[in-house]
């Protein structure tokens, strides 16, 4: 096989993960025209239809899944040893595919990259901001950032931060008109702006720990958003209340531009995590990774 025919490939297994010409060619640095040309190619080589084409989505052919399925564990061998080669050496070099939610990289990662990429100038990170539950090793991802709680039990996973307190918040506009809730039950009269799970399409329950224990409170609101960031920012042009860790949140209480609200009723909950498939040989560079992140380069 020469190098144009493992291009049409690997091509090819990027338009199959990506489910998408436009994403898996932003993926390879190559253009969607580019690429569906390098697609025709390996199509017409083998006399074969891999991949369904509409203008809104494309899906494997019977045989696009046989071939995918013959491949992923061929490639994923071949980056292993290659990744066990480069761990002999001292300086990590490669790519980390990293899928994490918006609050994981706006607390952990974004304050520190500039950190990172100067201490790990050949590691390329690549973030994939997904809130939902991936499954990173069907995805190609070397690891992901979640909730301790949310974590596969085949995973190594690695404590990247403490636990975590949630923080109820409003602006002051929004308090102007509306009085502050003293208990969870007050929120039946708030709007509040909730988040809905992508992956299983209800909406979050609002989590309080209170003299009798733990509840769950449904809330209802004006809008209902599947990013943490916009939360934040409805709650900041006063829409309502948004249920956030507070972490995200406090330079706004801090500023005055948000107020927090039920504060005794809210309790720490499980912090983030890094999580990778359990190997015998870590990759140098997802272990350059944990370990600044963690703290121990510095």
């Amino acid at each position: 096989m020469d190098g144009g025919q493992y291009s049409e490939l690997t091509a090819f297994m990027a338009i199959h993960e990506a489910h998408s010409f436009r994403d898996a060619a932003l993926r390879l640095g190559v253009t969607p025209s580019a690429l569906s040309r390098t697609l025709r190619r390996l199509e017409n080589r083998l006399g074969l239809r891999l991949l369904n084409r509409t203008t809104r989505s494309v899906s494997p052919t019977e045989a696009g899944t046989l071939l995918y399925a013959k491949l992923a564990p061929a490639v994923a061998g071949l980056e292993a040893a290659v990744d066990d080669v480069a761990a002999l050496g001292n300086d990590p070099v490669g790519t980390v595919r990293l899928n994490l939610p918006r609050l994981a990289a706006e607390l952990i990662l974004m304050p520190r990259l500039a950190g990172f990429a100067a201490l790990y100038p050949r590691v390329r990170l690549e973030m994939i901001i997904d809130d939902t539950l991936t499954d990173v090793v069907a995805k190609g991802f070397d690891a992901g950032i979640r909730i301790g709680e949310r974590l596969a039990q085949d995973m190594t996973a690695v404590r990247l931060t403490p636990a975590i307190r949630v923080a109820v918040v409003g602006s002051p506009r929004y308090f102007a008109g509306h009085a502050p809730p003293q208990m969870p039950r007050d929120l039946s009269r708030h709007a509040c702006i909730t988040y809905r799970w992508a992956a299983t399409g209800q909406l979050h329950r609002w989590h309080f720990q209170g003299p009798d224990g733990a509840m769950e409170v449904d809330v209802e609101g004006p809008l209902v958003i599947n990013d943490t960031g916009f939360i934040r920012d409805a709650a900041l042009a006063g829409l309502g209340l948004a249920y956030l860790p507070e972490a995200a949140v406090e330079p706004h209480i801090a500023g005055g531009t948000l107020v927090r609200v039920l504060e005794p009723w809210c309790q720490p909950f499980t912090g983030f995590y890094l999580y990778h498939p359990g190997r015998h040989q870590t990759p140098p560079a997802l272990r350059a990774l944990i370990s600044f992140l963690q703290g121990e380069d510095g």
